[in-house]
């Protein structure tokens, strides 16, 4: 910290408004350390951390085998760039695929990234290997989805606020409603390439969709010819308490995105996963990143992945995931209406009455348990997978305070 630097919680909130673009709106907490499921503001204060970044942070803050990994490969390379090969990324994409069931990878850094390399895969084998008319590809997605912030996501999406002004859109994607395997059939042409999905969405609310889903879209998407594809960039590696939350219905996509917490939040790393078939129809040239792949990033990424297999953080997630969910429906509020989720990726969704979700999220934060809403009246908890039971106590203790005071 410089000599200049403010000593104080308003005085950071006030450099942030000063100089920074107003694009969020966090709580009024600036945080300066975090170990495990804990983080610490400036003040000293503790919190329990129940968004872990947006699920980047599954292994928790600052796990002392990721953090040596990154020490020890950024002593001895950084980047290289794909201009040359580099001993980290071989060893990433043969652990990422026998970890995933996957049979080849495409690195990238964050999410969205990964996204647009998806976008673009289907789009060319769509057109090298379905021979569909030059320029007339389709993918359809669904409504209420998040995929990521670039022009061409927002495109797609159907939250107002994501597209306001960002136009002229990216041509080419058809939207259907999230859980109606009918609507998918009903919507696909000659020119469809593919359908991509989040199998839980996250930011439209911690919405699940009907059990027999992706069953019907994986069979659909088969007899049709189609590529299905799920982004995991929330919902996996963990987070769901499976490795990707597609296994929970029972399905394999023929692409799967990956993101998040594929670095534990250590550093943006992020990946395609598919076939031959699908990423096949990249040539040298035709795709690249900077840093995709470099070694700092796998070897980072290698270690997150050691982590969640060896610290059992996928049975962490599905057992205690589901003792949060049990006693988080315990508690008698007047605001609650819907209590939904998938192992540690939880939303309590409150009555349109209650007035939004953002100052439960503030009374929360009172009391020391960090969480976002989603969707104005939900809050998310989705804290480190390495969670325990008394931490888990701890938290729903102050949640039932908050959720049964008058506000």
């Amino acid at each position: 910290m410089s000599i200049d630097s403010p000593v104080t919680t308003e005085g950071f909130i006030e450099l942030e408004n000063k100089y920074g673009a107003k694009n969020y709106k966090p709580l009024n907490v600036v945080l300066s350390k975090g170990q495990g499921v804990w983080v610490w503001d400036i003040e000293g204060k503790r919190y329990l951390d129940c968004l872990s970044a947006y699920s980047a942070v599954n292994q928790g803050h600052c796990h002392p085998k990721i953090i040596q990994a990154m020490i020890d490969q950024a002593q001895k390379m950084t980047l290289c760039s794909r201009a040359f090969r580099n001993d980290q990324l071989g060893l990433f994409y043969k652990e990422l695929c026998e970890m995933t069931d996957s049979n080849m990878v495409l690195p990238m850094n964050s999410g969205a990234e990964a996204v647009e390399s998806v976008i673009k895969a289907v789009r060319k084998w769509g057109y090298k290997c379905k021979y569909i008319p030059e320029g007339q590809a389709e993918i359809i997605v669904c409504n209420n989805n998040f995929h990521g912030r670039t022009v061409t996501i927002i495109s797609f999406s159907s939250e107002p606020q994501y597209k306001d002004g960002y136009s002229p859109y990216t041509p080419g994607f058809k939207l259907i409603p999230f859980g109606d395997a009918e609507a998918l059939e009903a919507a696909i042409t000659p020119n469809t390439v593919a359908f991509m999905v989040e199998p839980i969405q996250g930011e439209g609310g911690i919405i699940l969709p009907p059990e027999d889903y992706l069953k019907k879209v994986r069979e659909i998407c088969t007899r049709k010819g189609i590529m299905f594809v799920t982004d995991e960039i929330q919902t996996g590696l963990g987070r769901t308490g499976k490795m990707l939350a597609e296994e929970h219905f029972g399905v394999q996509a023929d692409v799967t995105v990956i993101g998040k917490a594929l670095s534990g939040g250590a550093y943006p790393v992020s990946a395609v996963l598919s076939n031959k078939e699908v990423l096949g129809v990249f040539h040298p040239g035709d795709h690249g990143s900077t840093f995709g792949g470099n070694p700092l990033a796998c070897a980072v990424a290698r270690v997150a992945l050691r982590v969640l297999k060896e610290e059992n953080l996928l049975d962490n997630a599905a057992k205690l995931g589901s003792y949060f969910m049990e006693n988080l429906k315990k508690i008698k509020s007047p605001y609650i209406k819907e209590i939904r989720g998938k192992g540690m990726l939880i939303g309590v969704e409150l009555f349109v009455e209650a007035g939004g979700a953002r100052k439960f999220c503030e009374a929360l934060q009172e009391e020391g348990v960090l969480c976002k809403e989603t969707h104005d009246h939900v809050i998310r908890f989705a804290p480190p997978l390495v969670i325990k039971k008394d931490e888990i106590d701890w938290a729903l203790e102050r949640i039932d305070k908050v959720l049964t005071m008058s506000l």
